[in-house]
């Protein structure tokens, strides 16, 4: 693993239990930073603090509830003494199925977590950053978001919602020392396929032309350098790691 310099850095990553979130969280604590982790799952979060050598802060916290995530980031900032880095890679997929025959419910409980949960962190932390003069946000969008997956409009749409949101608030910060980026994802191999159906998996493999699936590492590769004091000039941005299946 090439380590970056998250000496003296101090992050929260949310879903930061399994996939994607961990892996970030392994690589940001490998490379100096402290990191506090963020999990609805008690289970899950007891054994990602186990693999992060016990150094970690771990809360659970469901992003969906806006005053928990205003009380985590409290706690947070006043056990770190603030906050640089915002990594939110929580999110689920929900059911497969034509928009017409979408469950409600969860069409709710996808923009719920998806969305709003992304909104609930950002506007507990960016006045920690702000304070602090520093910050790098990176929020885990998808390759969804950008070309829109059939049977899976709430997922598309809730993705297509956070690289919106990502341009919006990395204009507002664009003065400021905080840079705000997202990454665009095509379907990576964790937990989360249990969400999906065979077929759908399916679909989505025979989109990437590279022929496989990405690899959380693979993610977790580009979110920390967007997280990093390197990432300097690149704000409101959307990165691509698609296999080769994005075509803008």
């Amino acid at each position: 693993m090439n380590q970056l310099d998250f000496r003296n850095r101090r992050a929260v990553v949310t879903g930061g239990a399994a996939g994607i979130g961990l892996a970030v969280a392994q690589r940001l604590a490998g490379s100096g930073a402290r990191v506090a982790v963020w999990d609805r799952d008690p289970a899950a979060l007891a054994a990602a603090h186990a693999a992060l050598g016990g150094g970690a802060l771990a809360a659970t916290i469901d992003v969906t509830d806006s005053e928990a995530v205003e009380r985590a980031a409290r706690e947070t900032a006043g056990a770190f003494g603030g906050i640089d880095v915002l990594v939110c890679s929580a999110g689920i997929t929900g059911p497969n199925a034509v928009t017409w025959d979408y469950p409600i419910d969860a069409w709710r409980d996808v923009f719920d977590v998806n969305v709003h949960g992304i909104f609930h962190c950002i506007r507990a932390l960016v006045p920690v950053m702000r304070s602090g003069g520093y910050g790098r946000i990176v929020n885990i969008a998808s390759v969804a978001g950008k070309e829109g997956n059939p049977n899976a409009s709430a997922y598309s749409a809730s993705k297509a919602a956070v690289i919106g949101l990502t341009k919006s608030l990395g204009k507002e910060l664009a003065k400021t020392a905080i840079r705000v980026n997202c990454v665009t994802p095509a379907a990576v191999r964790t937990a989360i396929f249990e969400q999906m159906l065979p077929q759908h998996i399916d679909f989505m493999l025979s989109k990437i032309p590279m022929g496989r699936f990405g690899s959380v590492d693979e993610v977790a590769s580009l979110v920390c350098w967007l997280a990093s004091e390197e990432c300097s000039f690149s704000t409101g941005a959307v990165f691509d790691l698609s296999g080769g299946r994005a075509t803008y």
